[in-house]
């Protein structure tokens, strides 16, 4: 995956040729099986259901005085981290308009018109999402992604972040934003 050198793309003018770094990381132990549904836009809502979702992530920017744009080492665990606070839970979005979300200590209540779903509140994540689309997962695993990174490696100098989240091979939503 390469992403695409849009205004801010780095570059480093030598012997007149310019010069891109990125890493991937995608290993098989980023995942997390979780339970979603979907809202369409007609409005209607798919039944809940799960996926075994896999995730890869890109990060583009400058090296580092070692020449080095993220150890390695010390990343994947940050991804990994990542994928395991959304496993094994069934992930609700609280941005939807027309979903009606209520929590106890002990429960969520999610009503869509009028059904209602009542699952223990230790399954469940809520999302800051419209909908739990894998095109949205992406971006959302990306920002916590980021913020992670900004934590961990400080002096990193990531210009661009790309995260793919697949739900069934050859299924995939992609998030590509600046960092």
């Amino acid at each position: 995956m390469r992403l695409p050198c849009m205004r801010r793309c780095f570059s480093i003018t030598s012997d007149s040729m310019s010069r891109r770094f990125s890493i991937e990381v995608a290993k098989d132990y980023f995942n997390f099986a979780s339970a979603h549904f979907l809202i369409f836009a007609n409005g209607e809502r798919e039944r809940l259901h799960g996926h075994n979702y896999q995730v890869s992530v890109v990060m583009e920017g400058e090296l580092d005085r070692s020449g080095v744009l993220l150890d390695f080492i010390s990343f994947k665990p940050l991804v990994k981290r990542v994928c395991d606070d959304l496993d094994h839970r069934t992930l609700i979005q609280t941005a939807s308009p027309i979903l009606k979300i209520s929590r106890t200590a002990r429960s969520v209540e999610i009503v869509y018109r009028k059904q209602k779903i009542l699952l223990p509140r230790s399954d469940v994540i809520l999302l800051p999402l419209k909908n739990t689309s894998t095109e949205l997962l992406a971006e959302y695993v990306a920002k916590q992604i980021r913020g992670k990174v900004q934590q961990q490696f400080p002096m990193a100098r990531i210009q661009w972040i790309e995260v793919a989240v697949e739900e069934a091979r050859g299924q995939k939503g992609t998030f590509r934003g600046e960092f």
